[in-house]
């Protein structure tokens, strides 16, 4: 732990997305205006995170040297929206956001079916980076509504899967139960795929892409399993028809990001790399840790997936690493006190609590004024902290 400067104490900000209420710039900005009002001698350092879920591009676009270029794509129901891509300086390099074509957010509560949902909006993301002359093109995994194992990205890019007459399958990853085989090569032009991500699970079975994000995306029981044997399937033939493609795609870790995208780009020869590792070297995180006295991260929802992974996993850590105090900030709180103090978490706060908690419309408002909250616990920690 660093001395306090002589002005005040040095204070490092580094929230996640605050999933569908606030970006992590936003948060940031909230928290680091609620502690000027109780302590403006202190130094506050705002690093905003992500792990490759939505709000990728609006915490690398403050930390990559480059320029943001929108791009017409679609969303998981095919409708018209503008998705973006981060090209860096010398056009080498292109960011992605999965999430700005195929994210949960993109479709109201009674739209979200994974049997019908496509990622053929980040196809189009894709084909528009390669077609900038990008060489590795990083697609942020993360808050998808879709299941199809990355047909739809496929079909964007040249490969198109058929059924057992030829025909062109529809989308969605119910359809992918009748693929029987694939036509065309994907158009990359050598460019090297990267799937920023730090989801683990594969993208078949108990643990992979169906069973455990399914449900989050709309499907039922019968649902998931169809899902599951849709994507048994489109394994099978990616492995058979698709040049490069790894064997046992449907087992390995990261498969299942992003219901199968994380498959997707292994099949097309990517890799995967953190998410949160390549933001946090994007953003210089690990040298502001070393020049700070206490840590404040956040996120929507502080539960037991947190832990696993995601940006409050990272920060955590390398703040008990450092022996630095860390406080997290969250829509929800539901994690134990063992389990986050085992992780690094000094303490935890929720806006739901600071509204006056669920059964006196806590979780309302947290919803609909969440910088507001944090604006509040802001200027509740500089009061308990700042010396």
């Amino acid at each position: 732990m660093c001395a306090a400067t002589l002005l005040g104490m040095r204070v490092l900000l580094c929230p996640d997305t605050f999933a569908g209420t606030l970006s992590a710039p936003q948060a940031a900005s909230a928290v680091a205006e609620g502690w000027r009002e109780v302590a403006p001698a202190d130094e506050l350092l705002l690093r905003p995170l992500s792990d490759g879920g939505p709000g990728f591009l609006d915490v690398l676009a403050g930390a990559v040297p480059g320029r943001r270029v929108p791009v017409p794509t679609v969303d998981p129901l095919g409708r018209p929206v503008t998705g973006e891509i981060l090209l860096t300086d010398d056009g080498a390099t292109a960011w992605l956001e999965s999430a700005q074509a195929c994210g949960l957010h993109l479709l109201a509560a009674a739209e979200r079916d994974p049997k019908v949902t496509t990622s053929y909006g980040l196809g189009l993301l894709v084909t528009a980076a390669v077609e900038a002359g990008a060489r590795t093109v990083l697609v942020g995994l993360g808050g998808s509504a879709t299941n199809d194992g990355g047909a739809g990205l496929l079909t964007a890019l040249g490969v198109t899967p058929l059924d057992a007459t030829g025909l062109a399958l529809p989308y969605g990853g119910a359809a992918l139960v009748g693929v029987a085989a694939l036509d065309g090569a994907p158009r990359l032009r050598d460019a090297r795929l990267v799937a920023a991500s730090d989801v683990d699970n594969p993208l078949l079975g108990l643990h992979g892409a169906s069973n455990v994000f399914g449900p989050q995306k709309g499907a039922d029981r019968a649902d998931v399993l169809l899902l599951d044997a849709a994507l048994q399937r489109w394994a099978d033939v990616l492995e058979r028809d698709l040049p490069g493609c790894p064997h046992g795609l449907g087992a390995l870790p990261g498969g299942g990001a992003a219901g199968g995208l994380g498959a997707a780009v292994l099949a097309l020869g990517g890799h995967r790399e953190s998410g949160i590792g390549l933001v946090t070297r994007a953003t210089g995180l690990d040298a502001a840790l070393d020049t700070v006295d206490l840590v404040v991260t956040g996120e929507g929802s502080f539960d037991h997936q947190s832990l696993r992974g995601k940006v409050v996993a990272g920060v955590a850590g390398g703040a008990r690493d450092r022996g630095l105090p860390c406080v997290v900030l969250a829509g929800q709180v539901s994690t134990g006190r063992r389990e986050a103090a085992a992780a690094g978490v000094t303490d935890a706060y929720s806006l739901v609590e600071h509204f006056g908690g669920e059964q006196r419309g806590g979780l309302t408002a947290a919803l609909e004024r969440p910088a507001e909250g944090l604006r509040a616990l802001g200027a509740r920690l500089a009061r308990q902290w700042s010396r």
